[in-house]
């Protein structure tokens, strides 16, 4: 994602509506990917807990835009403080930015920057999500939710974008969040899990999606919010960087829903739709770091190979114990690995810089950038948010009782349930019964 850039006087830059317009949509876009994910996620679990998993997402939104607002900005994108987080008072609250004060070296306003990356920031923890399905109270979600994206997030996210952070001092490239958002998001899952353990019933029941629709709707909202994701992040529309990164975003996204459903087809003998849901959603992780560094032939070779390892991935957590519920870890993690390295091979170093992969002459110079970022960001969120995790449990508690998780989640602590198959409300309670027999019998076949 671009930052900041060094301009010539002669060149200072001057607001574009266009640019600005532009930005304001693909900040829209990417929050509609949060309720998207929600239902992406929501339809992947069994009815008793889908109310909880899409508000696991949902609440994310009033959180972080909250805590964004208050400091979260300051602290990602302030000025820095020893290559590790940025502090500006003038964006505490927000407050002291001018109407048209243009973030630095671009043609957009401040807030519209601030406004973009905010929705980042919302989403990441939300991904988290997924792999906690079933058993965690949601009064310790939230607050796991704050204290993560402020000790965890924001400083992330100045390490790789902010001017004067050390991955990005370093030229890690990562074009809009395969460190930041999806190797953080994934390696915090991976902490959390190992902390609180598995669901009652974990390779025993039967845990199947209740409602793969809601899956593929979830699936498509992310695809088309992705483009404003990936876009968006060069910040304008002057250079054609960021069509190549839209283009790019298709092109292996589509590569790794067909490479997932062809190593299904191998592998288990069905294609399903879950798998062509996360193949699509893989490729869109891999592609995340890597498409403005790539060709669209690059592209397709990064989303095959995104959609390949996470297919395999996946199966990981049977073999080795963790109850990774919705494959955050599989997909996310593993994904936004993959593309980061594999930036290191096929950057063509004639899109967002210069910077060459081992496959165009750059030799292991950039490979080695891509993976000292890679392994930091995972070791950090992955350690600070076990501990985390782990104090919450010893304090107010992770996990719901053993018999709520059974009984079902959504009751427990949202007094509401997904589906009503009572029948009230209908209409039906209030005709006479002897006149409309078969109507009522009608719709005891629908509900059975």
């Amino acid at each position: 994602m671009a930052s900041a850039i060094t301009t010539l006087a002669a060149d200072t830059p001057t607001l574009s509506a266009a640019n600005t317009g532009f930005m304001l949509i693909c900040s829209a876009l990417v929050m509609l990917m949060t309720p998207g994910l929600a239902f992406f996620y929501g339809g992947m679990v069994r009815v008793k807990s889908s109310l909880n998993m899409l508000m696991m997402s949902f609440v994310s939104l009033g959180i972080v835009t909250i805590l964004w607002v208050l400091y979260g900005f300051s602290l990602a994108f302030g000025t820095d403080s020893g290559s590790v987080i940025g502090w500006n008072s003038d964006y505490v609250g927000l407050s002291g930015i001018g109407l048209t004060e243009l973030w630095d070296g671009y043609t957009i306003p401040v807030y519209v920057f601030a406004v973009f990356q905010l929705m980042f920031a919302v989403i990441t923890p939300a991904l988290i999500s997924g792999a906690l399905a079933d058993r965690v109270k949601f009064s310790a979600w939230v607050l796991f939710t704050a204290l993560w994206v402020t000790v965890v997030y924001f400083p992330v996210a100045h390490w790789v974008w902010g001017t004067g952070g050390w991955l990005f001092k370093l030229g890690v490239i990562d074009f809009a969040g395969g460190t930041a958002v999806h190797i953080n998001a994934g390696a915090a899952a991976l902490g959390v899990i190992l902390v609180i353990g598995k669901r009652v019933g974990f390779k025993k029941d039967p845990m199947r999606p209740h409602s793969l629709p809601l899956v593929m709707l979830g699936a498509g909202l992310l695809w088309f919010g992705w483009f404003g994701f990936n876009a968006g992040s060069w910040l304008g529309n002057d250079d054609g960087v960021g069509a190549v990164m839209f283009v790019n975003t298709q092109v292996a996204t589509a590569a790794a829903m067909l490479a997932w459903l062809a190593y299904e087809k191998l592998r288990h003998g069905s294609f399903t739709t879950l798998g062509a849901a996360s193949g699509a959603v893989a490729g869109l992780v891999a592609i995340t770091p890597a498409g403005g560094s790539v060709s669209p032939l690059g592209a397709i070779a990064v989303g095959a190979i995104a959609g390949v390892l996470c297919a395999m991935a996946v199966g990981l957590k049977y073999r080795f114990g963790y109850d990774d519920s919705l494959d955050v870890v599989g997909v996310h993690l593993v994904g936004g690995v993959v593309g980061s390295l594999l930036v290191g091979l096929f950057a063509t170093g004639g899109v967002q810089s210069d910077a060459k992969g081992l496959f165009y002459g750059g030799g292991f110079e950039q490979l080695g950038k891509q993976a000292v970022g890679v392994f930091s960001v995972l070791a950090y969120s992955l350690v600070v948010s076990a501990i985390m995790a782990f104090l919450l449990d010893k304090t107010i508690g992770m996990r719901v009782a053993e018999d709520v998780e059974v009984s079902g989640i959504d009751q427990a602590e949202h007094a509401e349930t997904a589906y009503d198959f009572s029948g009230a409300g209908g209409g039906i309670s209030a005709r006479p019964a002897a006149s409309h027999a078969p109507a009522a019998a009608a719709n005891k076949k629908v509900d059975a």
